[in-house]
């Protein structure tokens, strides 16, 4: 088991640095870069431009040498923690992301357990109880939820929610705590705006996620070996957890690596509609503006959450599946 992590850890690092090639390239397929934009636009609108300014960061930011040389540079800062500036905001990227990058987190911790807290007993429920009214009225909610699309459910809640409880519109806090000091007051705004966010976020994840796991564990309960425990005399809830659930399971941990960077990006199309600090709009914005080094350390984050969810998925599959053998082949 040592060996196994020790071997894709170190797998990890030439797949990042690959990745890392991929990414690079991309963002400098558009002709031109941020500063030349930046220039056009700004003699489109007859506003003066400091070409010493523009000169000064094109050296600074290695953006005068050969792509090789500023990929170099790129990567090398990005292992030492220096992740670039932000031309667009005129910030080193560290402070632009700070705080996005939390909330980002937040959002998408909160969005996992949402999803598997409901989608669990739900879709374990559904499975148990098959063809029962409870399991007709769970599977019109799952279809529903699969059907109704993140953005409309997001307008919807948004409404409720200030015409209910009074909820400002918008954001992950009420506008006067924008750009202001964590406080205690700060966290209380942010927990009153955070479910509708999180509802919108899990519920398409949730509907599937119970849809799977209910096909799944049916399949397992119609085998011989539930049979055979029951003919045994186990009880059903222990039938149930010790086998076809730890089987029936094995998808949604396989589906880490995907979950990850997912959540992660906070639902790009979602973050708009209601006005989300987090880092899928920016990361749009930085591509479209092509404010390369923004965009290119919010795109190896999730690179990384990636390999890190592939990672953590396999070695917990290895622990819950024991028909899973990490070493490649069967020892005799």
């Amino acid at each position: 088991m040592l060996n196994y992590i020790i071997n894709r850890i170190l797998t990890m690092i030439p797949t990042l640095l690959a990745i890392s090639i991929i990414i690079f390239t991309i963002i400098q397929l558009p002709p031109g870069d941020f500063l030349e934009t930046q220039i056009a636009e700004m003699q489109a609108q007859g506003e003066n431009v400091d070409l010493e300014k523009i000169e000064y960061l094109r050296k600074e930011y290695g953006l005068d040498q050969p792509p090789y040389l500023q990929y170099l540079g790129w990567i090398a800062g990005f292992v030492q923690g220096d992740l670039g500036y932000s031309f667009e905001h005129e910030l080193p990227v560290t402070e632009v992301i700070g705080d996005r990058m939390l909330l980002t987190l937040v959002v998408a911790f909160a969005s996992t357990i949402f999803t598997y807290v409901v989608a669990f007993p739900i879709g374990i429920y559904s499975a148990v109880k098959q063809y029962s009214v409870g399991d007709y009225i769970v599977s019109v909610v799952g279809f529903i939820g699969l059907a109704t699309p993140n953005f409309m459910l997001a307008l919807i809640l948004l409404y409720s929610a200030n015409v209910w409880f009074g909820t400002s519109i918008g954001g992950l806090m009420d506008p006067q705590y924008v750009g202001e000091p964590w406080s205690w007051s700060k966290v209380g705004s942010v927990l009153e705006h955070l479910w509708i966010p999180v509802v919108v976020i899990g519920t398409s994840g949730t509907a599937g996620m119970i849809r799977r796991l209910r096909a799944n564990l049916l399949d397992e309960l119609s085998k011989q070996y539930v049979v055979t425990a029951r003919a045994k005399g186990l009880s059903p809830i222990r039938i149930l957890i010790k086998y076809p659930l730890r089987l029936a399971i094995n998808p949604f941990i396989a589906d880490l690596g995907s979950i990850l960077p997912s959540l992660f990006s906070g639902a790009v199309l979602v973050s708009f509609v209601m006005g989300l600090e987090t880092n899928g709009p920016m990361l749009v914005k930085a591509l479209q503006s092509q404010d390369m080094f923004l965009a290119g350390s919010f795109l190896m984050f999730e690179a990384g959450l990636v390999v890190l969810g592939v990672f953590l998925s396999d070695l917990m599959l290895a622990a819950v599946d024991p028909r899973i053998r990490l070493g490649g082949g069967a020892s005799k």
